[in-house]
């Protein structure tokens, strides 16, 4: 196994170089840990606008949770956007090219106090709502997908912690003193190598005098090996397992990176494995440890909510970068048998016609539904599943008709075209199977019209 070593710098120490590098770190051979290759250093990112959490903090109570957003901190966050989105679309095609991971992005969204969107004004955050970031995600997907994912999870975490505060105080203040010194990225590390809901956890945390140990693989790890800490689910071995998730940070000893991620799309994502052994937890940071099946069904349902929405948000904002490149082509394109540009022609403006009229319609999904999910309606939290599937169809579809529509052009590598269209298919892996989605609905309208009968 050919693994990165976690250990020699912390990911805020990476996020705080120019991302130039034309790979990934160089790999070992286990048990040896090499240094990182060196990056050009660069000044450190700006802070980024969030204030010291409060020196003690207490679960939020619902009202809290829901209090309404910093609406000046927001729009300031958002009015950087078109500048992000411009910087990310500059480097998008070099380090798709390279599967490089866009260090320099992320510094750009953090540095425009995106990355933080969702941090609660409990903790000195704004408190931006999941129709907040809706819209950021769905702009950041315009200039880079693979940005726009790793961002997502970072912002669904903050957004967790706002809802429930699951993360102990102090880390979470530690959490949040790394994201005024420079990125923090996070992310929920779930999924295991050939894993299935029904099969229990590979990943193991034993109980020692000083913590626990956790061993197991975790896979599709977004932004892995530039991640300050990793959410690891995982199940103890005690007599009566129970399961929970423990905070780990990112450089730690006894944890790996292996670059398994080598997709069509989605490309510098990092979505690596993370190779865990014996790496050490603190007793406070294994958090929510039950028996399995038993979790707040309530919370799990909000959480499926944001994510389904956010992700994709991030579909659609690619297809939209699409239709715009499609736009630039027909009014330039004038092949040898015409006089005018293609966008002239009745067949053409039919087709962009269907791409735009696609697209009007996942928006309309994700910005109305959203904020009926953060008003708490519970008919709108069980429909983001269908949106999900709903959206992310239109998107594919209206990049295979751009693709469509140019022929030739459109596959070429000389062109972004392309790239939009393994982005868009590789948004999937982020998407519940379709049978299980359609599945759902079904049996949610069955037992609707049961009741009515």
């Amino acid at each position: 196994m050919t693994t990165i070593a976690a250990n020699d710098r912390s990911p805020n120490d990476r996020l705080r170089t120019d991302s130039s590098d034309s790979g990934h770190p160089a790999p070992s051979a286990p048990p040896a840990r090499p240094a990182s290759p060196a990056r050009p250093s660069r000044p450190a990112a700006p802070a980024a606008p969030v204030p010291p959490a409060p020196a003690a903090a207490t679960p939020p109570t619902a009202t809290a949770a829901t209090a309404e957003p910093d609406r000046s901190a927001v729009e300031a966050a958002l009015a950087g956007l078109p500048r992000v989105v411009d910087l990310l679309a500059a480097r998008a095609e070099e380090h798709d090219r390279d599967a490089t991971f866009p260090y320099q992005g992320i510094e750009a969204v953090h540095e425009a106090g995106l990355l933080t969107l969702t941090v609660s004004q409990r903790y000195g955050g704004p408190g931006g709502t999941l129709a907040d970031t809706v819209r950021v995600l769905a702009q950041l997907g315009r200039g880079d997908a693979s940005v726009a994912v790793v961002t997502a999870f970072t912002l669904l975490q903050h957004a967790e912690q706002a809802r429930r505060a699951s993360w102990p105080a102090a880390g979470y203040r530690r959490l949040l003193t790394e994201s005024r010194r420079g990125p923090a990225l996070v992310n929920t590390l779930r999924a295991e190598p050939g894993g299935r809901p029904d099969e229990p956890l590979g990943t193991v945390a034993r109980r020692d005098d000083e913590g626990w140990l956790l061993t197991g693989r975790k896979t599709y790890c977004t932004g892995a090996e530039a991640l300050a800490w990793m959410a690891v689910t995982a199940r103890t071995d005690e007599p009566e397992p129970r399961v929970g998730t423990f905070l780990v940070r990112g450089e730690s000893e006894g944890l790996e990176i292996d670059p398994t991620w080598d997709q069509l799309g989605l490309r510098a994502s990092a979505s690596h494995d993370v190779v865990l052994d014996a790496v050490r937890v603190p007793l406070e940071l294994g958090l929510g440890l039950r028996t399995p099946g038993r979790e707040d069904a309530q919370e799990a349902e909000l959480a499926r909510a944001w994510h389904d929405l956010a992700l994709a948000a991030v579909a659609v904002g690619v297809a939209r970068a699409a239709e715009a490149w499609l736009v630039r082509f027909l009014n330039q394109r004038t092949p040898a048998n015409l006089t005018e540009p293609l966008g002239t022609l009745p067949r053409y403006r039919a087709g962009l016609g269907e791409i735009d009229a696609q697209l009007i319609g996942a928006e309309e999904l994700l910005h109305g539904l959203a904020p009926r999910v953060d008003r708490g309606e519970a008919d709108a939290v069980a429909r983001t599943g269908p949106a999900h599937l709903l959206a992310t169809r239109a998107a594919t579809a209206a990049v295979q008709q751009a693709v469509a529509l140019t022929g030739n052009p459109g596959l070429s590598r000389r062109h972004p075209l392309e790239r939009y269209l393994r982005d868009v298919l590789s948004s999937r892996v982020h998407l519940a199977p379709e049978e299980a989605v359609l599945d759902a609905a079904g049996r949610a309208a069955l037992a609707q019209q049961g009741g009515r009968a």
